[in-house]
């Protein structure tokens, strides 16, 4: 052995012998196939792991930015079950806090709808044009017919889902039933009344746009007789996330008048069921990695058993134990490393054109893989966060490096005079 092949850990010898132990001849086929499994599931394992997670994180950030569109970051409601009177007065203070982007008087009912088409329970919502002008997903949706100009003169505005169950359009009228109309010696009688719809929007998020009717403050006030007063204030603030210490800064403003409910609290657990299922998924796609990493482990034994003579004279001839096990250790980091590496790249590029293979995939299957009825959102999200490619990265390195280390150390603990007694 010339002295400058062998220099050390992870040497130019150990780097030789590697490679040529992973070029495997045609006798030792069965390894070959073992290890190229063993990279492809690991390949598979990290591509599939960083695709569902940043679907699921997109998931996420989608379905809590349609909630902060459509829902108010914290609600003033209000203490009186008369409502709120003094609310311009109230408006006026809350926006003087520069934490708040938004504060607008609203007048929320639950109504039934109705047209020749059928009926459909709807949540009135009564908030004056130039408030809903600011309402951003609204005004500016994913799809909208109509005028949002006309909605000021009389007209309403309808969730597109709400409309297309009624079938209506814009200028058709629909008509809204309230069970708290007049009193009569027969009982109370719904109130009943028809509006013209001004406006279609479409949010992107079913939940709301199948219930949404937007109605002029006024007129709201007028139709369930709450002149002069409204059942809360909708506040829209900078930093969402900070909705909790935000109250707190905003009490004074509001007084006795009201109390405060915020959006994490009004969706508390459809947020902790996303947080758990996200990481319940993670374990779960983790074992793909593990199961492949197994792969590598079974694929070292057979080379190991298979290369007892090459490791007996190896040894024989001066190369120590932690040469050998370095040896050992490259071939199955090599899988591993170059499995990871492929596995990123195709998580990666899967994820940045999700959209275009969601549409290719439809195309060739004839039918919707993503149903908005049941997913509420109208496509496939994608979020990658960088964290968690790092995680899968780290985590399929880990596994690997860790499944390649015992047949690395039995290979090293082989006894050179065993290993060649029968040669």
């Amino acid at each position: 052995m010339a002295a400058g092949d062998y220099g050390g850990a992870f040497s130019r010898l150990e780097w030789m012998v590697a490679g040529r132990y992973l070029r495997a001849r045609r006798s030792e086929g069965a390894i070959s196939v073992i290890a190229g499994f063993s990279l492809v599931g690991i390949m598979l394992g990290v591509a599939t792991l960083i695709i569902v997670m940043s679907v699921m994180n997109g998931f996420r950030t989608e379905l809590v930015d349609r909630i902060l569109g459509a829902q108010p970051h914290i609600s003033v409601l209000s203490s009186d079950p008369g409502g709120i009177a003094d609310y311009d007065a109230m408006v006026a203070r809350l926006r003087a806090n520069s934490e708040v982007t938004r504060a607008a008087p609203i007048l929320e009912r639950q109504v039934m709808a109705s047209s020749d088409a059928g009926n459909s329970g709807a949540l009135i919502r009564g908030m004056r044009a130039e408030d809903l002008a600011t309402l951003e997903s609204v005004a500016d949706p994913e799809e909208a017919r109509g005028k949002l100009s006309d909605y000021g003169e009389g007209g309403v505005a309808v969730g597109a889902g709400l409309a297309q169950r009624l079938r209506l359009g814009v200028g058709d009228t629909i008509t809204l039933i309230s069970p708290r109309g007049l009193t009569t010696p027969f009982g109370v009688a719904p109130r009943v009344k028809g509006y013209r719809i001004a406006y279609i929007f479409r949010i992107g998020m079913s939940e709301y746009d199948r219930a949404f009717v937007f109605m002029p403050l006024a007129e709201a006030q007028a139709f369930f007789k709450m002149d002069g007063r409204v059942d809360a204030v909708e506040v829209m603030v900078a930093r969402p996330d900070e909705v909790e210490r935000i109250g707190v800064a905003l009490a004074p403003d509001i007084g006795t008048a009201g109390y405060l409910w915020n959006w994490k609290r009004a969706n508390s657990g459809f947020l902790s069921a996303l947080d758990v299922e996200r990481n319940v998924m993670f374990l779960i796609l983790a074992l793909i990695i593990l199961v492949a990493a197994l792969n590598i482990i079974s694929g070292l034994i057979m080379l190991v058993k298979d290369k007892g003579r090459d490791i007996g004279i190896l040894r024989t001839i001066g190369l120590p134990r932690g040469a050998v096990l370095r040896i050992f250790f490259i071939c199955g980091a090599s899988i591993g490393v170059v499995g990871t590496v492929l596995g990123v790249a195709l998580g990666i590029a899967f994820t940045r054109n999700i959209a275009e293979i969601q549409s290719a995939v439809e195309a060739l299957l004839g039918t919707s893989v993503w149903d908005p009825e049941i997913r509420m959102l109208t496509r496939v999200p994608a979020v990658m966060v960088p964290s968690d490619v790092v995680m899968t990265t780290v985590l399929a390195l880990g596994l690997s490096f860790l499944a390649t280390w015992y047949p690395a150390w039995r290979a090293a603990r082989l006894d050179p005079v065993e290993a060649l007694r029968y040669e």
